[in-house]
């Protein structure tokens, strides 16, 4: 599983942070860490220190918030997605579809008004 960011991807300021590249057993582990460290112990997520994820130009931070923010960064390189549970929740339930059979498709993983996206899609394309 990769990791990147792009920037502007449609020319309306629209950018994207990507989870791509992966398999089926990869999405299980990853939403498996998603509901073991943020759901069950309240914990943020670096996905620096996760082994099976290579970051490419940046990184992803996952924690807890009191309200549904979505990614948030300064410098274009650590990006913060801070979430409620609620929100990490229905995150994982997106996932789900990737954990049961290899897919193509692709998925936001939020839907919050925010200039950056959370995409994961299993191919790079």
């Amino acid at each position: 599983m990769e990791l990147d960011y792009i920037e502007n991807i449609n020319g309306h300021e629209q950018n994207i942070v990507r989870l791509y590249n992966f398999n089926k057993a990869e999405a299980i582990l990853f939403r498996d860490l998603l509901v073991d460290t943020i759901i069950l112990k309240r914990k943020k997520l670096d996905l620096a220190e996760v082994d099976f994820i290579t970051p490419r130009n940046c990184n992803l931070i996952f924690g807890l918030f009191k309200s549904d923010e979505g990614i948030m960064t300064k410098d274009n390189e650590t990006f913060f997605c801070v979430l409620t549970i609620e929100g990490f929740t229905n995150m994982a339930r997106l996932l789900e579809p990737f954990c049961k059979k290899e897919s193509k498709g692709y998925e936001y993983l939020y839907d919050i008004d925010n200039p950056t996206d959370l995409l994961f899609c299993p191919t790079a394309t």
